[in-house]
């Protein structure tokens, strides 16, 4: 879900970095053709046979808000194949550095050149990735303002017109099969964004067949009160701890004081008990991943709630940052950076309205399971941070509303000749999965187990039951 800074830090940022842009070139959203934005050759890139493009859409003609994409058609026969777009999460953090780069995408950078990703959700599908909202990796705007008092409503509406001009100047994928899919955050951004295409798709007449939500926050207190229940099941707190998480303090009242600016002296001591506990040296989003002891210390202030935040292992983080501030990198992407020194993996510069955690959007996946978009939730089994255990009540919860039967009982699904974990089918349209020995960002630790459970969405089959 977030950056490796405190919102407090990146307010400040905000004020330091944010730069006048009177000589800012404007990029025009649909004067262009899409051969403009065909990227010829990433540096270091392999061999592929496939075409990728990227480049700016601009969304907001006034402000001139630009959104940045990266676009990797389907490896084989793209013709044929669904289109999916892509958001991480945070808010504030970039799809192109987290999704693209270090989970799902094509490559993955490795010093000077990129490797191929054996497991990449082109395999099956065009994948666009979208950097949102402005003000996020090369994402920007023309006016300051832009990056102040963000929020759900507005991320929705840039992602809509995105999408609809997008489309404009690739019209050839706007009959396709869509999907969106994402994690953490995203729970918010796919919901909100498929309301608004279902509402307008009489005219526009997109061919919205489903979402996809990984470990993702649905529902506040749910989801966020999760995490004592599997912080202590894990054996990361202790029994008098786990008491007073549950009792004295739970989680979702301490980041709603947080973002109130009224931490009280009970929830920060339950919390600091929390932490102390947890220990710096344990990954909240793979509980039982090694950690890079050398990034470590610089990330020690940071406690909860500032870790919600959209973050992959830190040694593969700091290769996709080193590549991606790249000139020549940068410019094979047709890539600026704007108003920022350099490309992070989550914003400094974004000032997100945090309280928007608190709007439930389980129910608006429920309008949409109503409109027959098919629907699945699905968890990497070792996040402790948005944890599999408050999903999986809130996709029971809201079966029993909408009246669906189980189609497939909870049973396992395998991936080769593994458990690649467990899932349940409600009414053969709402779905809920675990990916074993996945974390928060199951792609980029169950790289395999996750283009499975992928391919069998779009496909809209069951996941494997035998091997």
């Amino acid at each position: 879900m977030y950056s490796s800074h405190t919102w407090k830090a990146m307010a400040m940022a905000a004020a330091l970095v944010l730069q006048t842009y009177s000589s800012m070139e404007v990029v025009e959203s649909s004067s262009h053709h899409h051969p403009d934005h065909k990227i010829t050759r990433l540096p270091g890139q392999p061999h592929v046979g496939f075409q990728q493009f990227s480049g700016y859409i601009t969304v907001d003609d006034h402000n001139h808000k630009a959104l940045f994409y990266y676009f990797a058609e389907a490896d084989i026969n793209p013709a044929s194949k669904p289109l999916v777009l892509w958001l991480n999460g945070g808010p504030g953090c970039s799809s192109l550095g987290v999704g693209a780069f270090s989970e799902n995408g094509p490559f993955r950078p490795d010093g000077e050149v990129l490797v191929r990703n054996e497991y990449s959700w082109n395999r099956e599908a065009n994948m666009l990735y979208l950097e949102t909202p402005v003000g996020v990796g090369f994402s920007y705007s023309k006016s300051n303002s832009s990056y102040m008092a963000v929020d759900d409503e507005a991320t929705a509406r840039d992602n809509l017109v995105f999408l609809q001009r997008w489309f404009n100047k690739f019209p050839q994928y706007r009959h396709m099969d869509l999907f969106l899919a994402g994690e953490s955050y995203a729970g918010h951004y796919i919901p909100q964004l498929a309301k608004l295409i279902v509402e307008i798709n009489r005219k526009e007449k997109f061919n919205l067949k489903g979402i996809a939500l990984g470990n993702p926050v649905l529902e506040f207190a749910t989801d966020l009160n999760s995490q004592a229940e599997f912080l202590w099941s894990h054996g990361l707190i202790s029994d008098s701890t786990y008491t007073m998480f549950t009792s004295v303090c739970n989680y979702s009242r301490y980041v709603s004081e947080y973002y109130r600016h009224s931490v009280s002296p009970v929830c920060s001591r339950v919390m600091s008990q929390v932490t102390k506990e947890t220990s710096q040296f344990v990954d909240k989003y793979d509980v039982t991943l090694d950690v890079c002891i050398s990034s470590v210390l610089s990330q020690s202030k940071f406690i909860s709630p500032n870790q919600m935040t959209e973050r992959i292992d830190v040694c593969v983080e700091d290769k996709t940052v080193i590549y991606l501030n790249r000139k020549d990198v940068q410019k094979a992407l047709h890539a600026r950076l704007v108003g920022v020194r350099r490309w992070d993996v989550c914003s400094s510069i974004l000032e997100y309205q945090m309280l928007n955690l608190e709007i439930p959007t389980i129910s608006l996946v429920g309008s949409l399971v109503k409109q027959g978009i098919q629907v699945l939730v699905y968890s990497g089994d070792q996040d402790s941070v948005i944890p599999l255990t408050g999903s999986r009540r809130l996709v029971s919860r809201l079966a029993r509303e909408l009246g669906l039967n189980t189609t497939v009982p909870y049973r396992v699904w395998f991936e080769g000749k593994q458990v690649g974990g467990w899932t349940q089918v409600y009414g053969n349209i709402l779905s809920f999965a675990t990916i074993r020995g996945a974390s928060h960002e199951a792609p980029f630790s169950q790289p395999e187990r996750s283009l499975r459970l992928f391919k069998s969405f779009l496909e809209g089959r069951p996941l494997p039951e035998v091997f």
